[in-house]
């Protein structure tokens, strides 16, 4: 029976404890549900004597749909900005809309199924996006094969889904320290779905916007991609821009103030301090313009700093948690022996048993050595590849549940991570002779596996928070995760070949067509080409990242003591150094627009703790989606033989005004928080 009150919502075997939780005003519920599962007291949403439907064919189908188009937009996002953002949100959203909306039925469940899905493939774009298009860039591949990339995806994506069951009880039921910030989040949304609108208005609405944007500037170029300027100050060269993107805007209003100002802070020391310096110490030779010129000087020196700055913020993220990390092995490997008992545990602490997960790691571990030796040509270099990647795997994988549950998935340095692998890697792979190709072949394909199990893992550890808070079952969940890894595992080597043909990766494409960065891909390349011959760093700049970096993790420990609200993490501000600045300054912008409006929304009483499910979020949201759905459409029509995109007016003037429409939506969406 569904209560009066507007937080009370139909709860089976309801307890009193959380009868009460219910009651709460919104900006208590999520601290105030913290502190009751702390003292033992906390009761999932739907009781774990409840039998409710969870494991349907229309929430499975839907799940995989929606893995696929998130999927396929995450994989152009991370191309194009080297950030991704997480998928759970808008796809309980949307499974709200569909199963509750249109279909008229559908239980909390369900939606949370669609949702776990959904995510999945999501999390195994940004683990592909990151490391395969290095070996193009490299020049190891010539293309992106078929196989070889489904594979790595699918096999990195079951063992880090098979590395992290274990996990689950001692991080996510146990501990007390961990919050699993995006995974409680998506718990509220699916929560408040029972009572409320699921907000789908917001994110078709921002969706329909963005598509049609993205089509003014790649298809009949009406609005300019870039609003961007340059100049000289005695011997200094200056550049400003602003990517008019609103992709852009929707990740940096979803990080929010502090990961925005951190990724702009980034770019500010590569274009305001590292440019300017160069230009005037080396000279600035402008044959086509001082906007090409000072990208290009940024290309071949300004940025290799993001490569120092990320190794050490990868490796100061895993020894601030080196405890927790010790701690996740410990039960992992303990978790293993005892998950033989989990069908005597009530249903919303049954994990996958020990044979199923046993069996599904051999399977992706024994094919992965015949995988390298099909990439090598060497079964010894195939063995030892397969190796370093079984180790490294398991390692990482217990970093990256253990650090999402700590910061969120936004702080994951999973870039950090990935290096790290890449330098391993590459440092055995020397010591025992392998040198050019073959020793590139490896070292990126042992980082593509490692890459897609980090991100599966750091994904499941947040989806089975949501699932623990709702009342969900993790054995479906878990066995949800997987089938959400597999199935989009096949579409990834098509949409990387199509974007490739159409805009190029990692490098310019073709006249009039802006190219795809592939910022961390050029980076794991370049690490690559440098280790194993046929390619060289600027190891000046590397050494002054690595001093930025140092600097930076000091200036966080002060504020840390301080217990300052702004913290300065190391891993968003290497990325800002190594992201062209006009992608910077548009995140900062969505940034800035959360925060104008988290601030507004305090000075009228409202929480900032049901954020997640601010209609500003899923507006965001709707922007990334189809702006990266609509550049994918385009990419497949050019490759299909038709000339784009065709000039139309190109005014400055038109793009910053439309994109200033962008900008009012999203805050308009959020200040309204209408529920639809």
């Amino acid at each position: 029976m569904r209560a009066k009150h507007p937080r009370l919502k139909p709860l089976p075997g309801n307890a009193r404890g959380r009868d009460a939780l219910r009651r709460l005003p919104d900006k208590q519920l999520q601290g105030e549900r913290k502190n009751v599962m702390q003292k033992g007291e906390f009761r999932p949403f739907v009781a774990a004597e409840t039998i409710m439907k969870e494991w349907t064919f229309k929430a499975v189908f839907l799940g995989a749909v929606l893995g696929l188009i998130m999927g396929a937009a995450n994989m152009y996002m991370g191309l194009y900005a080297g950030m991704t953002v997480s998928a759970s949100i808008p796809a309980a959203v949307l499974s709200m809309g569909i199963l509750r909306g249109i279909l008229r039925k559908g239980t909390i469940l369900e939606n949370n199924m669609v949702q776990t899905i959904a995510s999945s493939g999501e999390s195994l774009a940004a683990g592909i996006i990151f490391t395969i298009p290095a070996l193009v860039i490299a020049g190891a591949w010539t293309g992106f094969k078929y196989w070889p990339v489904t594979l790595i995806a699918m096999f990195g994506g079951v063992l880090g889904i098979v590395f992290m069951i274990p996990l689950r009880r001692p991080l996510i039921v146990e501990s007390r320290e961990l919050t699993f910030p995006e995974g409680v989040a998506c718990a509220e949304v699916l929560e408040a779905g029972e009572t409320k609108g699921s907000g789908i208005w917001y994110v078709f609405s921002a969706l329909g916007f963005s598509a049609v944007f993205k089509f003014f500037v790649s298809a009949y170029a009406a609005i300019k991609g870039t609003a961007e300027t340059a100049w000289m100050m005695g011997r200094a060269p200056f550049y400003f821009g602003a990517d008019m993107s609103p992709a852009l805007l929707g990740v940096g209003y979803i990080v929010g103030p502090n990961i925005a100002t951190l990724v702009f802070m980034g770019g500010a020391i590569s274009w305001v301090i590292g440019i300017p310096i160069l230009g005037a110490t080396r000279g600035v030779i402008a044959p086509d313009g001082l906007v090409d010129a000072l990208n290009g000087l940024w290309g071949s020196q300004i940025r290799y700093m993001g490569i120092g700055a990320m190794v050490v913020g990868g490796i100061a993220s895993i020894v601030k948690v080196r405890e927790g990390i010790v701690h996740g092995i410990r039960n992992t490997v303990l978790g293993f022996s005892a998950a033989g008992d989990a069908h005597e545990r009530p249903r919303t602490d049954q994990d996958l048993t020990a044979k199923p997960l046993i069996i599904a790691g051999l399977a992706a571990i024994i094919p992965t050595f015949f995988l390298y030796g099909y990439l090598t040509g060497s079964a010894g270099d195939a063995i030892i590849a397969g190796l370093i990647m079984v180790v490294a795997g398991f390692f990482f994988v217990a970093v990256s549940s253990y650090i999402v549950g700590l910061v969120g998935s936004s702080n994951n340095p999973v870039s950090g991570m990935t290096i790290c692998t890449v330098l391993f890697a590459s440092g055995l792979l020397l010591l025992l002779g392998i040198r050019g190709t073959n020793g590139i072949v490896a070292s990126l394909g042992v980082a593509g596996v490692v890459c897609c199990a980090v991100c599966s893992a750091g994904d499941i550890s947040q989806d089975l928070k949501t699932g623990y808070l709702v009342g969900a079952t993790p054995r479906r969940q878990q066995i949800g995760e997987i089938v959400g890894v597999v199935i989009p595992a096949f579409m990834m080597a098509p949409i990387l070949t199509v974007l490739h043909k159409a805009y190029g990766i990692g490098a310019p494409a073709r006249e009039g067509v802006e190219a795809l960065r592939a910022p961390q891909a050029t980076l794991f390349a370049s690490i690559a080409k440098a280790m194993f011959g046929g390619g060289s760093m600027p190891w000046t700049m590397v050494f002054i990242g690595v001093g930025i970096g140092l600097g930076l993790l000091i200036v966080d420990a002060f504020l840390r003591r301080a217990n300052s609200s702004f913290r300065v993490h190391v891993m968003p501000v290497a990325v800002g150094v190594y992201l062209p600045f006009s992608l910077s300054t548009t995140i900062l912008v969505g940034g800035l627009a959360n925060f104008l409006v988290g601030r507004a929304l305090r000075k009228h009483g409202e929480s900032r703790v049901n954020g997640a499910y601010q209609s500003g979020t899923l507006f965001g949201s709707g922007l990334i989606a189809g702006e990266a759905i609509t550049g994918i459409m385009i990419a497949v029509l050019i490759v299909a033989g038709l000339k784009l995109p065709k000039t139309l007016i190109e005014s400055t003037v038109l793009s910053l005004a439309v994109f200033a429409l962008a900008v009012a939506g999203i805050s308009y969406a959020a200040w309204r928080k209408r529920e639809s």
